[in-house]
């Protein structure tokens, strides 16, 4: 029962392994220097610092099924990676409420992106991931009791005959969200707009609220590109520039920094974002300011 996406990165790891001389080692023979220099090979290949730890985990954790089964006694891949490796990776940064509001104004009044304003709004009020928002549909959409019924995501692979459907990454994202009078707006503004897309139904899902030109539903890869080319163009013409990292995902990151700023009890935020732990909600709290806390 693994994920497409985890089937997608174990298929890598193989191939790398294929490619390197670790992969030709017998299991007993591979010792913590090794294992450390498998490492840093991969960076010298380029590889960034979180690929490389997400392969280290899956090779810990193949290490460690040979030693339930006595083939070794020592697991050589349980070392944290920056003892050995500088994490260089670009901190994910929220918009501060000034950023945030000048951001919105930016988008609305941009002749290209403005079209994209009601998604922006959406994803801002509610922390959605990208891909559940991708995935929702007119049945999704509760307007009577003005709420958000997040149930699956929608992903594209090409190796998995395009679209497909998922569950939320975890239990957890099974949740109801509730909607904010500027998000209820936005969905109205959405439903309002929406051209008639191609009947396209995906494992049992149709109707999806979000298209592109083409009528087909949109996809995290649409929104990415999206980001990227937005905050380039507000950069240009913006003194205090957007984080370095924009990314549909700052906005799930803003909202919940917002949310914990504003004093939103931990539990209840932890179950609106949809997280399986709540240590990943209180991440949140930690980046707490002298001014929230004033």
């Amino acid at each position: 029962n693994v994920r497409c996406g985890t089937k997608q990165g174990r298929k890598q790891l193989m191939r790398i392994l294929e490619e390197d001389k670790i992969g030709a080692c017998s299991i007993e023979n591979v010792k913590l220097s090794d294992a450390k220099e498998w490492a840093l090979r991969m960076k010298e290949k380029g590889y960034s610092f979180k690929t490389i730890n997400n392969h280290k985990r899956s090779l810990k954790a193949a290490f460690y099924t040979a030693i339930q089964d006595d083939c070794i006694r020592k697991n050589p891949f349980d070392f944290q990676l920056n003892t050995v490796l500088e994490d260089n990776t670009e901190p994910k940064e929220p918009l501060s409420p000034t950023q945030e509001a000048s951001f919105l104004s930016f988008v609305q009044n941009d002749k290209v992106y403005q079209k994209y304003y009601d998604e922006i709004i959406i994803l801002l009020g509610t922390g959605l991931r990208i891909s559940e928002l991708c995935g929702l549909t007119e049945t999704d959409i509760d307007f009577e009791n003005k709420l958000i019924n997040v149930d699956h995501q929608l992903l594209k692979h090409s190796e998995a005959g395009g679209y497909y459907i998922e569950t939320p990454k975890t239990k957890s994202g099974n949740r109801q969200i509730p909607m904010s009078t500027k998000v209820y707006e936005a969905f109205e503004r959405v439903l309002k707009k929406r051209r008639d897309g191609r009947c396209i139904e995906v494992d049992g899902y149709k109707d999806f609220l979000f298209l592109n030109r083409d009528g087909l539903p949109k996809t995290a890869v649409n929104y990415d590109a999206m980001f990227k080319c937005l905050a380039k163009k507000y950069n240009k013409c913006h003194k205090e520039p957007l984080p370095d990292v924009m990314t549909p995902h700052t906005m799930r990151h803003t909202f919940c920094t917002r949310m914990a700023n504003a004093g939103m009890n931990p539990k209840a935020l932890q179950y609106i974002m949809g997280h399986a732990n709540i240590v990943m909600t209180l991440n949140y709290y930690a980046h707490a300011t002298f001014h929230s806390a004033q």
